[in-house]
C-alpha cells in the first residue's frame, strides 16, 4: 500500500484536501505556491481562482465528511483544464502550463505503476 499525504486548500468556498502519493507531495505545495505568484500578473478575464496550499499531513480522520478530498491526479487534471483554457495574451502563460502538465504526467506515470504493482 503507497503511503499517500494530504495538502490542506483553503480556498473561497473553505477547505479541501487533495490526496497524492507522498513522493509527489511537496511538489503540489510548491507548485501551487508559484501559480498564487504568478496570477497577479495574467490579465485575461479568466482568470482561475486557485486555493492555498496551507499546509501538508501524512494522516486524515475527517470528522466532517462535507469536506471534499480529491484525488492529486484528478485535482492535477482539473488544474490543467482550467488553465489551459486561459486566453491570456500579455503574459507566456506556457511556463506555467507546462510546470503543470509535468506534475500531471508524472502522477498519471505513478498511478499507471501502482496499478501494474
Amino acid at each position: 500500500m503507497p503511503t499517500m499525504r494530504y495538502i490542506v486548500m483553503k480556498g473561497q468556498a473553505g477547505l479541501s484536501f487533495v490526496e497524492l502519493p507522498e513522493s509527489h507531495a511537496y511538489q503540489l505545495s510548491a507548485l501551487n505556491l508559484r501559480l498564487h505568484k504568478e496570477l497577479d500578473k495574467l490579465t485575461a478575464d479568466n482568470v482561475p481562482v486557485l486555493p492555498y496550499a496551507v499546509a501538508e499531513c501524512a494522516d486524515l480522520e475527517l470528522h466532517d465528511e462535507s469536506i471534499p478530498v480529491t484525488g492529486g491526479l484528478d485535482y492535477m487534471n482539473e488544474l490543467e483544464r482550467q488553465f489551459s483554457a486561459v486566453r491570456e495574451k500579455a503574459y507566456p502563460l506556457v511556463s506555467l502550463l507546462t510546470e503543470i502538465r509535468a506534475l500531471q504526467a508524472q502522477l498519471e506515470q505513478w498511478y499507471e505503476d501502482e496499478l501494474d504493482a
